[in-house]
């Protein structure tokens, strides 16, 4: 069973424009994310997906993989999907391009329960909440799962509400909700069949794809993982992004 990990990149970003090839300790960052990537034990095979020849001939200087794909995609999974319809593999996994300290191990916690049980059809991550600045925030996209594990719902406000909630000392123990990481993990076909589906409206509501899967009363097998990774949304977290890396070297 092939597993390929595609990384969705494109340089028009309104917020970062360029922001793949920008230099994190003097190697780009989409090259950051590829080794990454690539060191995953579960992953066959690493490409870069991306609509800009920039970008590709930075991937082909580190000899790295790279599909060109179309400049129209609204989003990364329809860009994602465009690589998945000219490949034979099993699994497709789809790595944020914007987070170089991603861990491995984490892709491959995603990717193991789809190899254990042909019934799951898409997989993700999710991770402690700290504390309330996390939990308020709604730019950090919160799940709550069933017992099983497959994901309830998901929301940028702070769900559930605690009715009966006793304030004390926040350290975000014990809380019912996790933390979305946005690592992705979809069967082929139905990675196919997914993107060929119109928006939904709690997609629309919340601006979160996953919901379209839900609201189509497809399970997504969400696992809880230890690791963590810094997204790069702005030049600011650059700062964060070489300290970490320093201080791990």
């Amino acid at each position: 069973m092939q597993v390929v990990a595609v990384i969705p990149a494109r340089y028009a970003s309104t917020r970062f424009p360029g922001k793949p090839l920008v230099s994190i300790l003097g190697k780009p960052m989409i090259q950051w994310v590829y080794e990454r990537t690539a060191q995953a034990r579960l992953v066959d095979r690493v490409i870069v997906a991306t609509d800009d020849s920039r970008i590709a001939a930075t991937v082909e200087t580190f000899g790295g993989e790279y599909c060109m794909t179309s400049a129209d995609h609204a989003t990364g999974t329809d860009r994602l999907a465009e690589v998945a319809g000219r490949l034979n593999a099993a699994l497709i996994v789809n790595v944020q391009g914007d987070e170089p300290l991603i861990d491995p191990l984490m892709i491959d916690q995603a990717i193991q329960p789809l190899l254990d049980d042909a019934a799951i059809r898409m997989g993700t991550l999710a991770a402690a909440i700290r504390d309330d600045t996390e939990f308020l925030n709604p730019n950090v996209v919160k799940v709550v799962t069933n017992c099983q594990g497959f994901a309830l719902y998901f929301s940028r406000s702070p769900i559930p509400h605690e009715r009966d909630r006793v304030e004390q000392p926040d350290s975000g123990k014990g809380r019912v909700a996790w933390k979305h990481i946005g690592l992705y993990v979809y069967r082929r076909d139905f990675l196919l069949e997914f993107a060929g589906w119109p928006e939904t409206q709690l997609e629309q509501l919340e601006k979160l794809e996953q919901l379209r899967a839900l609201e189509h009363g497809v399970p997504i097998r969400v696992v809880v993982t230890e690791g963590s990774s810094i997204g790069v949304d702005t030049p600011a977290d650059l700062a964060r992004i070489e300290a970490q890396l320093k201080s791990t070297s």
